[in-house]
């Protein structure tokens, strides 16, 4: 009922969007002799502020089709290389003639960035992804909106992203790297202790989690006492909802992307209404610049999916309410994981000081999980003055936080030579 009535609300606001449109359109118009009053600016703003905030939110574009080398400009291209109806792996394949013209003449460490599957786009982290770009062979995990699933491609689980990581690791090679960022650091931990009990060839050589709740009972924040609080069958009955036509995934049992989203806000809502005041007065006074620049931040975080029921509720069970991987109790398809025998990847694990979704503690919860692993391949960081969103991205991510990441994987990659000739893979077709 949830989602039809959402969906209800918005074609009911289809005529008063078009309105605003319009006069948005009328008084930016250079023909419009009265544009420039102050009347007119203050329409304009109006307007536009009424369109955006009404507008439905698709998927962003990557967007990312240059990065700079050693000063030189090289190409890039997203391809498709792995799918499942779930997810496809996306590989941002760097210009090859572009790259010997940077001095790069041998391909450099393959890493997968699991992105998190909590409701926005896997797009959240292009600057992430720009980043590593710089020196490595980047793939995403890029998760598919639970709703343009057909009902006939049957669950998909916390079980089944483990199963994902897997797979997708193997596409990689041997060896390879994976970065695992807030919602997937446990089945990403997971799946390592699986492949390392199991000498799996393309088990990672580093794992880096950065802000991930491997023990959420640690420095627990809004998000953790939320889950704390509420009995399981809270969840069940007031966070899922049915998808209803047309979406391709009509009569799928789904957390929806809207209600996360209406989550995320509330928890910051005087700062989310001052932004949006910020970008009305902005227009106002024709800065530009500025309103551009909070429209490219809200595009991405306004763009929202939804998951499936299964994946949600298991994830609020295993990781938030009964902490299966830390008490180690964890089991995958009849296996109990064990991240003690992992003993040859290299861990390092990203917090930020200011972080309101997974607090402190929670993600060097790994080193302790991991105790296998040689303390020389340990490293813990936390970064002062960022909160959730800057262990990933801004100024302080790539200056700070992306260079240890870099030497992390640099460092183990020469300590244990190439794991093997890599080949680029094939692709399926452009992202």
């Amino acid at each position: 009922m949830l989602y039809t009535l959402y969906e209800a609300g918005f074609y009911a606001s289809t005529p008063l969007r078009a309105a605003a449109r319009l006069t948005r359109d009328f008084w930016s118009s250079p023909l419009n002799p009265a544009r420039d009053t102050d009347l007119g600016r203050r329409l304009y703003a109006n307007a536009d502020l009424f369109a955006n905030l009404t507008r439905r939110y698709g998927k962003p574009a990557w967007g990312i089709d240059t990065v700079e080398i050693d000063g030189a400009t090289v190409r890039v291209r997203a391809t498709e290389v792995w799918s499942s109806p779930w997810c496809k792996l996306t590989y941002f394949a760097r210009d090859r003639a572009d790259m010997r013209r940077a001095g790069r003449r041998t391909l450099e460490p393959a890493v997968l960035i699991a992105a998190p599957l909590s409701g926005h786009y896997a797009t959240l982290l292009r600057g992430t992804v720009q980043a590593f770009l710089q020196d490595h062979e980047v793939y995403i995990t890029e998760w598919t909106n639970a709703r343009d699933v057909p009902v006939m491609e049957g669950r998909f689980d916390f079980h089944d992203y483990i199963d994902h990581i897997r797979q997708m690791l193997r596409v990689l090679g041997p060896r390879p790297h994976v970065v695992a960022v807030c919602q997937p650091g446990p089945p990403v931990l997971a799946a390592a202790a699986l492949m390392a009990e199991d000498g799996d060839e393309s088990r990672p050589r580093s794992m880096t989690f950065m802000g991930s709740p491997i023990d959420a009972r640690l420095s627990p924040t809004v998000t953790n006492r939320l889950a704390e609080e509420r009995p399981f069958a809270w969840f069940q009955s007031n966070m899922i909802d049915t998808v209803p036509g047309p979406y391709p995934g009509m009569g799928r049992r789904v957390y929806p992307g809207f209600v996360q989203l209406a989550s995320f806000m509330s928890m910051n809502a005087e700062k989310h209404q001052q932004a949006h005041r910020r970008y009305l007065a902005h227009l106002m006074a024709g800065d530009g610049d500025s309103a551009d620049r909070h429209l490219e931040f809200y595009d991405e975080y306004l763009s929202a999916l939804d998951l499936t029921e299964e994946f949600y509720l298991q994830t609020v069970d295993v990781v938030f309410q009964r902490y299966l991987l830390p008490k180690g109790e964890l089991e995958h398809r009849g296996r109990r994981v064990q991240p003690q025998l992992i003993t040859d990847i290299a861990l390092l694990t990203v917090e930020g000081e200011l972080d309101d979704i997974s607090g402190i503690g929670q993600t060097q919860a790994a080193h302790a999980l991991c105790s296998g692993i040689p303390e020389a391949l340990k490293q813990d960081y936390v970064q002062p003055g960022v909160g959730h969103y800057g262990v990933f991205n801004g100024k302080r991510f790539r200056e700070e936080i992306y260079p240890r990441v870099r030497e992390v994987i640099w460092n183990t990659d020469i300590a244990h030579g190439p794991a093997s000739v890599r080949t680029l893979p094939k692709p399926a077709k452009a992202a």
